[in-house]
């Protein structure tokens, strides 16, 4: 299915899609969405690339191995575990500081870490399974 309208308008639907799925991580644990399902989101966004331009493109415009994407998402769910531990509380129980960085202040948060990590594991693994079916169809 590579019209020359689908492959048009594919680029602005998987930028549309990766910023709503940023949309829906932001939102994260007090209102619906969070870090899975803006993975779902990002990753769908990849399939279509991948649909309107081939695997290659894909693979080319993500810079990363999907796999290593996920593993860094998984290196940072853990380490938002290991922060709380380092305060003195119980793995991955929440907190949060509010810094100020050049007169702006910043609410972080270890659950945002979290959902960060727990997106980007999705993203990279999510992705890489879609490419590697959509390239043996290249194949």
């Amino acid at each position: 299915m590579r019209t020359l309208i689908f492959r048009t308008a594919a680029p602005y639907l998987t930028a549309l899609m990766l910023l709503f799925s940023i949309f829906v991580l932001l939102r994260g644990h007090n209102e619906p969405g969070g870090g899975f399902i803006g993975g779902l989101i990002a990753a769908s966004a990849f399939a279509i690339h991948g649909i309107a331009f081939g695997v290659r493109q894909v693979r080319k415009t993500l810079h990363f191995h999907p796999m290593a994407i996920s593993g860094f998402g998984l290196f940072l769910a853990v380490l938002a575990g290991l922060v709380s531990v380092i305060a003195g509380v119980p793995f991955l129980t929440g907190l949060w500081t509010s810094p100020t960085i050049g007169g702006l202040t910043v609410d972080l948060s270890t659950p945002m870490l979290f959902d960060i990590g727990v997106y980007l594991v999705v993203v990279g693994s999510i992705t890489s399974i879609a490419l590697a079916l959509e390239g043996r169809e290249d194949d």
